[in-house]
């Protein structure tokens, strides 16, 4: 049972009257920034004293002037929840400098590695002392935010932050990370999307096992494993739990996973966008409304066509036809594939072979069922599967192409099936990188935005293979993402949540809030592919006939990979 505290608690930052008022009195630009104010004295007094206001006023309704008021006095100002901190580990010149042959982008990978410093946080001893007080959720190591109005940690985001970190050689600072998630494990069962109690009832992208895995590739540290893999399963079994559907093709039943938080009301952060995008609903409408945006949101893709109800394009749907719960995604059954694929391995290491094999077979199940659900033979690529049509949908997404990143594929001749899959669409003549859908929405997650995760996602799925046309395609989509980042780094000093694949690039666009600078996956990603290709990859535009050397040199470099 919750106990009072955090009842009360919850009743301010979570759902209650307190919230809708403010939120609909807009007295912020931003939703978010309410939700993120620490409060200046117990949750019960700032509930009682406007419970009081709220007796006295006519209607029970405050006027806008009342809540300004009642705010400025109960509540401080975001981000006091952080005290100063630098991380003991970082180095100003790391080894990956000396595999960038470009002079401006290793001059760039240095500014990189620096950001570190200025997106390091290190949360105080307070917030885990008097937890009702903030809306943080404690967790006792210091980390990396994303940057920009994002001041919390956020779980998939993490994932690319490490994989930076561990390449800035800053492997301590890496490992808190991973430390500050198994806490919230062992405390909650599952990691919630981000660092505050407004995201709990949801979760985001199961990373942390890879997480681990990053970290044991590049550190020597099995009794950390062998402390921790049972809180690694602890995660597992959540998504197992309480995100898994049966689906029968043939006479053959199969497990897979998707998203879905079934929460009613607004997301305190957007409250009152969600609440305006539902004004016109019944009240059962409006609930299922908001628990799909909130199933949306833990894919970490919020918002997308990918998760309308109708589709191909030109699509006729809104953000008001979100059906997340509809949809049996690709990529998260990519990601728990390697989940799987890794317990399966870390139990082998530990010496368990019980567990390892109860892995294996786990593992062996997933690949039957992605193969067997996902796998369209005319498109010759994975695609999601919807539950209410019974049908894959047809549309592009970077997503389609992740069991080549995560090795969720039976048959070798799939990284060769999705290079033509990729040639036979538009998607490669975009130059600034790859869409994230083709569908011009005015979501964030669609056309024009490409996001630096998706990038990776293809990039390194395509170049470990054995195909010689993907390392090709690889190369380039790591050459045109450096180039337009770098180009805008030159313009704006800055790095970008995501970016805009249209024209000569620009920062992204639509979605909810503007464009975020920061930016912790995105620093990651770049990092990944200097380390990769930094031989070969150029600030500018090569002639054709160099870049067809670059290529054909990067290529032979490259093809005994092994990720």
């Amino acid at each position: 049972m919750t106990p009072p505290r955090l009842q009360h608690h919850c009743q301010i930052y979570c759902t209650g009257d307190l919230l809708k008022q403010v939120q609909l009195a807009r007295l912020f630009s931003d939703d978010k920034h309410f939700v993120d104010m620490p409060l200046r004295e117990s949750p019960e007094l700032v509930l009682k004293k406007f419970q009081q206001l709220v007796n006295v006023t006519p209607g029970g309704i405050l006027s806008k002037k009342q809540l300004q008021q009642f705010v400025s006095s109960s509540f401080s100002d975001p981000g006091q929840e952080f005290e100063q901190w630098e991380p003991q580990d970082w180095m100003s010149s790391p080894q990956i400098l000396a595999k960038i042959s470009d002079q401006e982008l290793q001059a760039w990978a240095l500014d990189l590695n620096a950001k570190w410093k200025s997106l390091g946080r290190k949360i105080k001893d307070d917030v885990g002392t008097h937890p009702m007080l903030y809306s943080q959720i404690y967790v006792p190591h210091p980390l990396m935010v994303p940057g920009g109005r994002f001041i919390e940690y956020y779980y998939w985001d993490s994932y690319w932050v490490i994989e930076g970190l561990l390449l800035s050689e800053m492997a301590a600072t890496a490992k808190g990370m991973i430390q500050n998630f198994l806490y919230l494990v062992e405390r909650y069962g599952h990691i919630p999307n981000g660092g505050r109690v407004y995201y709990l009832r949801r979760s985001q992208p199961p990373f942390l096992t890879l997480m681990m895995n990053a970290y044991l590739t590049h550190a020597n540290d099995t009794e950390f494993l062998r402390e921790n893999i049972h809180l690694l399963e602890v995660e597992y079994e959540f998504w197992q739990r309480n995100r898994s559907v049966s689906i029968t093709v043939g006479d053959r039943n199969h497990t897979l996973n998707y998203y879905n938080v079934q929460i009613g009301e607004p997301r305190p952060e957007s409250y009152s966008k969600d609440w305006e995008l539902a004004s016109d609903l019944n009240e059962d409408a409006r609930q299922e409304l908001w628990a799909e945006l909130k199933s949306a949101a833990e894919s970490g893709w919020d918002f997308s066509s990918r998760w309308f109800l109708s589709w191909p394009s030109p699509l006729p749907a809104t953000l008001k036809d979100t059906k997340a719960t509809a949809v049996v995604p690709v990529d998260l059954n990519a990601f728990l594939c390697k989940t799987e694929h890794l317990l399966a391995s870390f139990y082998r290491i530990l010496g368990n072979t019980t567990k390892a094999a109860q892995f294996q077979a786990a593992l062996e199940h997933r690949l039957e069922a992605v193969q067997a659900v996902f796998w369209n033979e005319a498109a010759g690529v994975w695609l999601d599967f919807n539950l209410l049509k019974k049908q894959p949908n047809p549309a592009f997404y970077p997503s389609n192409l992740a069991p080549l990143w995560t090795d969720c594929f039976s048959d070798q001749a799939a990284a060769e099936r999705a290079v033509r899959y990729l040639e036979g669409s538009t998607v490669l003549s975009y130059k600034n990188g790859l869409p994230t859908s083709l569908s011009r929405t005015g979501e964030q997650w669609d056309l024009p935005n490409a996001w630096p995760p998706l990038q990776h996602m293809v990039i390194a799925g395509l170049a470990k293979s054995s195909s010689l046309r993907a390392k090709e395609i690889a190369f380039d989509l790591a050459q045109n993402w450096v180039r337009t980042n770098f180009a805008l780094y030159k313009k704006y000093q800055a790095m970008f949540e995501k970016y805009n694949v249209d024209g000569d690039g620009k920062p992204g666009t639509g979605g909810e809030y503007q464009v975020q600078e920061g930016f912790g996956w995105t620093n990651g990603v770049v990092l990944q592919l200097l380390d990769l290709y930094g031989d070969c990859l150029t600030s500018g535009s090569p002639s054709s006939l160099f870049r067809a050397w670059i290529v054909a040199a990067c290529i032979i470099f490259l093809l005994d990979l092994k990720w």
